[in-house]
């Protein structure tokens, strides 16, 4: 089956010192402060055909471009590289997955269907929008229209029906909607696979929500004026309900941490790619927890 895919993709990654150094047929220019470094982050283009045979995982042609804070770009050209995930770790993930959905938890805003997909394709899982499904319940009304006709409890009720429905699935990455966390059934629920909240920081959400507009999200304001604020102040007041329901997943993927890894302050230049391995290893590390934990029972 042939597949139109994009003719470039960036994604940001850490590379190894010694990888640099060491591989055959690659030139770093770069200064000694980042040579004394085991690791550093770089910033990969790869260049793909425009169409090609669809494949989960492939080798392509690209170039790396280096850079350290505020340094200069360096070039390395390479005949082929393996992007943009690690496939080893993948398959291990998968291995100890062992078919468990996997559920995204966190705040509107927060990327969970985009990085969801992602996780999906890599993990070979099949990807599902909770709010698509609900939608599908009630008659194909959005999420807005059901607020409005039958209010929020309503809504609840669904919600709950649909997570109790995909707790029976298997191989599944499942986006939540953000208010998933409230209800304890709910976790009942999701803690049959791997919960995993996508935290970002407030004032990003509210850049990403006041830029496309809240019309679609009716716990949040869709009034003139300081939008930017208004959804801000309601989004604080949100996370205050429900941060510490957020923190009960089985791993968090925090923004502010990759960005620390990568040598940056503004998360939002962090791409999905990026949050989604992230994702992979934190879903690794608590699956490595997990089996430590049954090896010594």
């Amino acid at each position: 089956m042939e597949a139109i895919i994009p003719q470039t993709v960036q994604f940001t990654n850490w590379i190894s010192s010694e990888k640099v150094t060491r591989r055959p047929g690659w030139s770093f220019p770069v200064s000694q402060t980042l040579k004394d470094r085991q690791k550093f982050p770089v910033l990969v283009s790869a260049r793909f055909p425009v169409n090609g045979a669809s494949n989960r995982r492939r080798n392509v042609d690209m170039e790396v471009w280096c850079s350290y804070k505020s340094s200069p770009g360096s070039v390395v050209e390479s005949g082929n590289y393996q992007a943009p995930f690690d496939k080893i770790k993948s398959e291990k993930v998968e291995e100890y997955l062992n078919g468990r959905c996997i559920y995204l938890v966190g705040m509107m805003g927060s990327g969970k269907t985009t990085v969801g997909k992602i996780l999906s394709q890599e993990l070979g899982y099949s990807f599902i929008d909770c709010d698509t499904k609900i939608e599908e319940k009630a008659r194909n009304l959005s999420v807005a229209e059901i607020f409005k006709h039958f209010g929020e409890r309503h809504f609840r009720k669904l919600e709950t029906k649909v997570l109790q429905e995909l707790s029976c699935e298997h191989s599944k990455v499942v986006s939540t909607g953000g208010g998933a966390v409230v209800q304890n059934v709910n976790w009942k629920y999701m803690q049959k696979g791997i919960t995993v909240w996508l935290d970002v920081p407030l004032d990003e959400l509210a850049q990403r929500i006041s830029a496309v507009g809240s019309g679609s999200r009716p716990l949040l304001p869709n009034e003139s004026g300081d939008r930017y604020s208004k959804i801000f102040k309601r989004l604080s007041d949100l996370l205050q309900q429900r941060s510490e329901l957020y923190a009960n997943a089985n791993a968090r993927v925090s923004l502010e941490n990759i960005a620390a890894k990568l040598g940056q302050t503004d998360v939002s230049n962090i791409t999905p790619t990026t949050i989604a391995i992230e994702a992979l290893e934190q879903i690794e590390v608590f699956l490595e927890k997990e089996k430590e934990g049954h090896n010594a029972l």
